[in-house]
């Protein structure tokens, strides 16, 4: 039972289909489970580096020591490069290993040995490009809710086979308990994950990774490609911040334990390193950026619903966008990681890099709700879905954005770091999840521009039209013709971007997956954007 809780996941709640993934079928008992129990992947990419992660459990159930080897050949012919690390029940059983004097843009194989000779699946992955280099794709997700649907936003773009990477920008899984989101009529229950309760524990969080990680797509999209992760706020809690969450209450428990255990089992499961933050450099085609904007300084959002429900509404929100919306206190970075990507971009273009591109977990674009917006309620809506949306055109109304969670909730935040991108002379291109639909936005500061803004729909998460009866091209089109940042968006559907960098161009394209009801790989563009090198606004 010790096994179960802190560990693993019972294959039968993740359907047929589990049975399919190396290490699940053998035994329906979670316990029982040996070995390689969730293939491999990558991440961490540098020229001469990557980070290779697994997870085994030896027979034992004990401490392991873990060997791994790269190749150019499949067959592995001739080893390019090893290392090897223990591991135990402390870590989890997780195993992530860098390593080091590897050739640039170059695709290797690698495999994992275990003390008994065993080998894991076999994964492939490429380093970064070292000086100039002509193009650079990568696959952009977010929000990826499994009970919602299946990923078959993975299952397109590990089948293309033209990435060199992919992107996590956060809500990898969510901390729900079952029954909450989805609610049961809208979960698939084939793919409800373990464990049934809301995560509040380090055992809980290890079991949702475990469980999400059995998806088959999902590690064969690890096991193709390098991916640079971040989190956003449901690996931890809900509209989580540096000293609590929305749906963190003093009955769970001390906000610190949870955030910890939450930040433990992301640095467990997930191939990634311990740094909060960290630039990636594309030969001298671009410097990438992960940020963390969640659980280290970022200050209490906002609560424009309680704005709302208060005896003057107007009038609330009038002092509020007056007074406390302009705080320069707070941030979302915090002054640390401020002062951090204000002078690597600035190095970036100094070093020669044609792009600075910035991952962030929630929309910079200002979007704020029509009054137009009154008549797209759906009345069978969620009542969360109903009080966000008339908080949203009561916001609008009063000249602040539907959002405050994101960065329209920290406005001299946002400022300052477009005018840090201003002073460096970035070419700088945004990208960001969390929304669960498709936005294109301008980004200016001081009325000059400052670069463009790409944002990707959820993998599986619903989106604005789960809450409206409206259709959708009208949604986008009102919402389009209110916002001057805003030059397109998508309110409806579910997919990942796919982004292509040259030193002429970025472009971008939105991939939308048919359906996530039911297994399938078809998928079509439904729009794409460019910005031309030293624009700073689309074409």
């Amino acid at each position: 039972m010790r096994l179960d809780r802190r560990s693993f996941v019972l294959t039968g709640t993740l359907g047929l289909g589990a049975f399919a993934v190396p290490g699940f079928a053998q035994t329906g008992n979670a316990g029982a489970l040996r070995g390689f129990t969730h293939a491999v992947a990558s991440g961490e990419p540098a020229a001469d580096s990557m980070l290779l992660w697994t997870r085994y459990v030896p027979a034992s159930g004990d401490a392991a020591t873990i060997r791994v080897e790269l190749s150019e050949t499949p067959d592995f012919a001739r080893i390019a490069g090893g290392e090897a690390q223990t591991t135990g029940p402390w870590r989890d059983w997780t195993v992530k290993i860098t390593v080091d004097g590897l050739k640039p843009a170059t695709r290797y194989h690698y495999r994992f040995i275990a003390p008994d000779g065993s080998l894991s699946p076999v994964g492939q992955t490429r380093t970064l490009p070292q000086g100039p280099a002509k193009r650079f794709r990568a696959a952009v997700f977010s929000c990826s809710n499994i009970a919602f649907g299946y990923f078959n936003a993975y299952a397109h773009a590990a089948a293309r086979g033209d990435f060199d990477l992919a992107i996590h920008l956060g809500d990898y899984f969510y901390e729900y308990d079952a029954g909450h989101y989805p609610e049961p009529k809208d979960a698939i229950a084939a793919r409800v994950p373990e464990p049934a309760g809301e995560l509040l524990a380090l055992a809980d969080y290890r079991l949702r990774y475990a469980s999400y990680r059995a998806d088959p797509d999902l590690q064969r999209l690890h096991q193709l490609m390098p991916m640079i992760v971040q989190w956003d706020d449901h690996e931890s809690a809900n509209d989580s911040w540096e000293g609590g969450a929305e749906n963190h209450q003093p009955a769970k428990g001390d906000w610190n334990a949870r955030r910890a255990a939450a930040i433990q089992a992301y640095r467990e499961w997930m191939p990634v390193s311990d740094e909060p933050w960290k630039a990636y450099d594309i030969g001298t085609l671009a410097t990438l950026f992960r940020t963390e904007s969640r659980l280290l300084a970022r200050t209490k959002q906002p609560d424009i619903r309680g704005l709302i429900l208060s005896a003057d509404p107007k009038a609330a929100l009038a002092k509020f966008r007056d007074g406390a919306w302009r705080d320069p206190a707070a941030t979302m970075l915090g002054t640390t990681q401020e002062s951090w990507l204000a002078h690597a971009m600035a190095r970036s273009v100094k070093d020669g890099a044609r792009w600075q591109v910035a991952c962030f977990g929630t929309i910079m674009g200002e979007t704020r709700l029509p009054a137009e917006a009154a008549s797209w309620l759906n009345a069978n809506a969620p009542a969360r879905s109903k009080l966000y949306l008339t908080a949203g055109i009561m916001a609008g109304a009063a000249g602040l954005p539907f959002n405050v969670d994101n960065w329209g909730g920290y406005p001299l935040a946002r400022a300052r770091f477009l005018s840090a991108a201003q002073r460096a002379g970035a070419n700088l291109v945004v990208l960001s999840g969390d929304s669960h639909n498709g936005w294109a936005y301008d980004l200016a500061q001081d009325g000059r521009p400052a670069g463009v803004e790409f944002a990707g729909p959820g993998v599986t998460s619903p989106g604005i039209e789960s809450g409206v009866s409206a259709d959708p091209a009208l949604v986008a089109a009102t919402l389009v013709r209110g916002n001057p940042e805003l030059k397109w968006c998508d309110t409806a559907r579910r997919g990942y971007m796919a982004l292509t960098i040259t030193p002429a161009s970025v472009s971008n394209d939105w991939v939308m997956v048919d359906t996530i009801k039911t297994a399938s790989t078809a998928a079509s563009t439904v729009h794409s954007a460019s910005v031309a090198h030293g624009r700073g606004v689309m074409v």
